[in-house]
């Protein structure tokens, strides 16, 4: 499936930092140092400016936990407990099986870092299939969020919000006595990001486990099956490209994940609630923002961009 059409943007909002070739808005987000990268997968910070009575109603897909800090806007988000409503929050939010709806009114900071699967365990012995589509008081990592609210200096840069996030999590990683993420793991990790069609028999071969010991390791890291974890990652991807924040050089290659274009309909309404018509149709600021920080580690961690490259998108 090629691209259907340019991606339906918000002129309410304007980005306070980078945008795509299109006008939507994206986060300043950058690889972490080398000492955490077993950990952390991605720090961000997003800037987004809009009229002080607008509410942007969207939502967000993260296939990693989250840990976001809100610095402005008000914020509604629809869990899997029920909704919660919240202004300058600093919370842990688990992976997302589907889209979750969310609502901000007026401009909004959002700051924050993603975890690579199994970090969560290493780190605070949470599994996530008990988290998925939650959130959560940063306690439940063992951060403190007094400490973690305290970091944010509103006259310093994007840049030395991530260094004061890296500091932060040494200090976790210290005090934890984090080891490495299971070498399977991170197997499971890399295949989502380069190969999501392969079967799970052949991904439990390639790592070198038993099936049942990977779908236990999966569900306790990632917080579903293996299989979904490779069906979220192919629509993932999908819809990045649906957003315009892909390798556009990919697009056959995505398009031919799915057997045809009713296999792929029935997917993505799956998993985002509309299908891709309507996804590429609607505006999906927020969407676009996870689904662009996330596109960007990936294509770093594939080779396909050098860190810090300008992005396909840009």
């Amino acid at each position: 499936m090629n691209r259907m059409s340019r991606p339906a943007i918000d002129p309410a909002i304007a980005s306070g930092g980078a945008a795509t070739r299109d006008g939507q808005p994206i986060s300043y987000s950058r690889a972490p140092a080398r000492d955490l990268a077993p950990w952390i997968a991605r720090l961000y910070v997003t800037i987004v400016d809009a009229p002080e009575d607008y509410a942007l109603s969207c939502g967000i897909f993260s296939d990693a936990a989250m840990l976001r800090i809100q610095l402005r806007g008000e914020w509604t988000a629809e869990t899997a407990e029920g909704r919660r409503e919240m202004g300058r929050a600093a919370l842990y939010f688990g992976p997302q099986t589907r889209r979750m709806p969310i609502t901000v009114k007026g401009s909004f900071t959002s700051v924050g870092l993603s975890f690579r699967p199994g970090a969560c365990h290493a780190l605070g012995k949470l599994k996530l299939d008990t988290m998925c589509d939650k959130l959560a008081p940063l306690e439940t990592l063992g951060m403190c969020r007094e400490e973690w609210m305290a970091l944010f200096d509103e006259n310093a840069s994007a840049e030395d919000w991530c260094l004061a996030m890296e500091e932060a999590m040494r200090r976790l990683v210290r005090r934890s006595g984090a080891v490495e993420p299971d070498p399977v793991t991170v197997a499971v990790e890399a295949a989502a990001f380069t190969n999501p069609e392969i079967t799970v028999a052949r991904l439990a071969e390639q790592c070198g486990a038993e099936q049942r010991r990977l779908e236990r390791l999966v569900r306790r890291d990632f917080g579903i099956p293996p299989k979904q974890v490779l069906r979220r990652a192919r629509a993932l991807d999908m819809a990045s490209h649906l957003r315009g924040v892909a390798d556009h050089n990919e697009a056959e290659a995505l398009a031919l994940r799915y057997y045809d274009q009713s296999h792929l309909i029935r997917e993505f309404t799956a998993l985002f609630g509309m299908s891709p018509r309507q996804f590429v149709d609607s505006p999906q600021p927020l969407m676009t923002l996870s689904l662009e920080t996330r596109q960007a580690r990936r294509l770093e961690t594939t080779a396909r961009i050098a860190p810090g490259d300008i992005k396909p998108w840009q």
